[in-house]
Protein backbone atom coordinates (compact mmCIF):
# COMPACT_ATOMS: atom_id res chain seq x y z
CA UNK A 1 0.00 0.00 0.00
CA UNK A 2 1.20 3.51 -0.88
CA UNK A 3 0.17 6.70 0.87
CA UNK A 4 1.12 10.17 -0.37
CA UNK A 5 3.55 9.03 -3.07
CA UNK A 6 4.57 10.09 -6.57
CA UNK A 7 5.31 7.52 -9.29
CA UNK A 8 5.29 7.20 -13.07
CA UNK A 9 1.85 5.90 -14.02
CA UNK A 10 2.18 3.25 -16.72
CA UNK A 11 5.91 2.64 -16.61
CA UNK A 12 9.06 4.70 -16.97
CA UNK A 13 8.33 5.73 -20.59
CA UNK A 14 4.90 7.08 -19.64
CA UNK A 15 4.31 10.84 -19.82
CA UNK A 16 1.95 10.56 -16.80
CA UNK A 17 2.93 11.22 -13.19
CA UNK A 18 0.62 9.86 -10.47
CA UNK A 19 0.37 11.56 -7.11
CA UNK A 20 -1.31 8.90 -4.99
CA UNK A 21 -3.29 9.90 -1.94
CA UNK A 22 -3.68 6.17 -1.38
CA UNK A 23 -2.93 3.13 -3.54
CA UNK A 24 -4.23 -0.11 -2.05
CA UNK A 25 -4.36 -2.28 -5.17
CA UNK A 26 -6.54 -5.02 -3.71
CA UNK A 27 -9.21 -2.48 -2.68
CA UNK A 28 -8.98 0.97 -4.38
CA UNK A 29 -6.70 3.87 -5.29
CA UNK A 30 -7.15 7.65 -5.33
CA UNK A 31 -4.73 9.88 -7.23
CA UNK A 32 -4.08 13.11 -9.06
CA UNK A 33 -2.64 12.44 -12.53
CA UNK A 34 -0.45 14.87 -14.43
CA UNK A 35 -0.49 14.11 -18.16
CA UNK A 36 2.54 15.85 -19.64
CA UNK A 37 2.08 17.08 -23.22
CA UNK A 38 2.31 14.12 -25.62
CA UNK A 39 1.47 10.42 -25.36
CA UNK A 40 2.84 6.89 -25.27
CA UNK A 41 2.50 5.19 -28.64
CA UNK A 42 1.26 1.90 -27.18
CA UNK A 43 -2.42 1.27 -26.66
CA UNK A 44 -3.25 -0.41 -23.36
CA UNK A 45 -5.93 -1.75 -21.07
CA UNK A 46 -5.82 -1.37 -17.29
CA UNK A 47 -5.77 -3.77 -14.36
CA UNK A 48 -8.63 -1.76 -12.82
CA UNK A 49 -11.83 0.09 -13.62
CA UNK A 50 -11.53 3.84 -13.10
CA UNK A 51 -13.58 6.99 -12.68
CA UNK A 52 -11.70 10.08 -13.86
CA UNK A 53 -12.49 13.78 -13.73
CA UNK A 54 -10.57 16.29 -15.86
CA UNK A 55 -9.39 19.13 -13.63
CA UNK A 56 -7.49 21.16 -16.25
CA UNK A 57 -5.97 20.76 -19.68
CA UNK A 58 -6.87 19.17 -22.99
CA UNK A 59 -7.01 15.36 -23.39
CA UNK A 60 -8.19 13.08 -26.19
CA UNK A 61 -8.63 9.33 -25.79
CA UNK A 62 -8.32 7.02 -28.82
CA UNK A 63 -9.96 3.58 -28.73
CA UNK A 64 -7.71 0.90 -30.28
CA UNK A 65 -10.58 -1.44 -31.14
CA UNK A 66 -13.03 1.02 -32.74
CA UNK A 67 -10.80 3.93 -33.82
CA UNK A 68 -13.21 6.30 -32.00
CA UNK A 69 -12.00 9.40 -30.18
CA UNK A 70 -13.29 10.84 -26.91
CA UNK A 71 -12.55 14.39 -25.76
CA UNK A 72 -12.23 14.75 -22.00
CA UNK A 73 -14.34 17.61 -20.66
CA UNK A 74 -14.52 19.18 -17.24
CA UNK A 75 -17.83 17.93 -15.94
CA UNK A 76 -19.40 16.68 -12.71
CA UNK A 77 -19.91 13.21 -14.18
CA UNK A 78 -16.68 11.19 -14.38
CA UNK A 79 -15.18 9.54 -17.43
CA UNK A 80 -15.63 5.79 -16.89
CA UNK A 81 -12.75 3.60 -18.07
CA UNK A 82 -13.35 -0.13 -17.82
CA UNK A 83 -10.40 -2.46 -17.45
CA UNK A 84 -11.27 -3.87 -20.90
CA UNK A 85 -10.98 -0.47 -22.62
CA UNK A 86 -8.00 -0.63 -25.01
CA UNK A 87 -6.92 2.97 -25.48
CA UNK A 88 -4.25 5.65 -25.42
CA UNK A 89 -4.54 9.22 -24.23
CA UNK A 90 -2.97 12.27 -25.85
CA UNK A 91 -2.39 15.49 -23.91
CA UNK A 92 -2.25 18.59 -26.11
CA UNK A 93 -0.85 20.49 -23.13
CA UNK A 94 0.02 19.54 -19.58
CA UNK A 95 -3.26 18.33 -18.05
CA UNK A 96 -4.49 17.24 -14.63
CA UNK A 97 -7.08 14.62 -13.65
CA UNK A 98 -8.47 13.25 -10.42
CA UNK A 99 -9.05 9.50 -10.47
CA UNK A 100 -10.59 6.80 -8.30
CA UNK A 101 -9.62 3.27 -9.27
CA UNK A 102 -11.13 -0.03 -8.27
CA UNK A 103 -9.32 -3.21 -7.27
CA UNK A 104 -6.62 -4.53 -9.58
CA UNK A 105 -7.01 -7.68 -11.63
CA UNK A 106 -3.90 -9.79 -12.14
CA UNK A 107 -3.33 -8.90 -15.83
CA UNK A 108 -3.70 -6.20 -18.47
CA UNK A 109 -2.55 -5.75 -22.06
CA UNK A 110 -0.38 -3.41 -24.07
CA UNK A 111 -0.65 -3.20 -27.87
CA UNK A 112 2.29 -2.04 -29.98
CA UNK A 113 0.93 -1.49 -33.51
CA UNK A 114 4.42 -0.71 -34.87
CA UNK A 115 5.67 -4.16 -33.80
CA UNK A 116 2.28 -5.90 -34.31
CA UNK A 117 2.41 -7.31 -30.76
CA UNK A 118 0.05 -7.69 -27.85
CA UNK A 119 1.82 -8.10 -24.51
CA UNK A 120 0.16 -9.39 -21.36
CA UNK A 121 1.51 -7.74 -18.22
CA UNK A 122 1.16 -8.38 -14.49
CA UNK A 123 2.18 -6.62 -11.28
CA UNK A 124 5.41 -4.64 -11.69
CA UNK A 125 4.75 -4.41 -15.45
CA UNK A 126 6.25 -7.90 -15.81
CA UNK A 127 5.54 -9.30 -19.31
CA UNK A 128 4.01 -12.77 -19.07
CA UNK A 129 3.12 -13.32 -22.75
CA UNK A 130 3.69 -11.69 -26.18
CA UNK A 131 1.54 -12.49 -29.21
CA UNK A 132 1.92 -11.32 -32.82
CA UNK A 133 -1.10 -10.03 -34.75
CA UNK A 134 -1.93 -8.82 -38.25
CA UNK A 135 -3.37 -5.33 -38.73
CA UNK A 136 -5.17 -6.22 -41.96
Amino acid sequence: MRILSKVKDGGQESPVDAYFLVEWKSVFSIALLKFHKGRREQFHTHAFNALTWLVSGDLIEEDCDTGDFYQYDRFLMPKVTKRTTNHRVTAFKDSWCFTVRGPWSSEWREVDKDKNTVSTLTNGRKVTKVNQFNQD
